[in-house]
């Protein structure tokens, strides 16, 4: 699953990139104290005119920026009471990158 977000920038190999996709992803989780969480910022690749017949295609993105976050203390509590614990976590994630999520 990944967010679209509000456009931002990034140096990739003497180019300017422009991220627009923000993935998230538990690669720990305590149960009881603490969570960890992979992120990456994706470039959306464009897609070339579709053949015929239509065949289904598929986004492609670029890798831009890639990290980890750490949740614990309120955060993690808060997490573990959410209805929807997914958005939760994207939303929380976006607020320490100081993303702003658009869908």
């Amino acid at each position: 699953m990944a967010k679209t977000i509000e456009p931002i920038s990034s140096w990739q190999n003497g180019e300017e990139k422009i991220a627009t996709q923000f993935v998230l992803t538990s690669n720990y989780d305590n149960l009881s104290t603490s969570a960890n969480f992979q992120y990456q910022l994706n470039e959306l690749i464009p897609t070339p005119t579709p053949p015929t017949p239509p065949t289904p295609m598929y986004p492609m993105y670029n890798q831009l920026v890639t990290g980890s976050l750490t949740m614990s203390g309120q955060d993690y509590l808060d997490w573990d009471a959410a209805v929807d614990a997914n958005d939760w976590a994207y939303t929380w994630a976006a607020a320490q990158l100081n993303l702003t999520i658009i869908s």
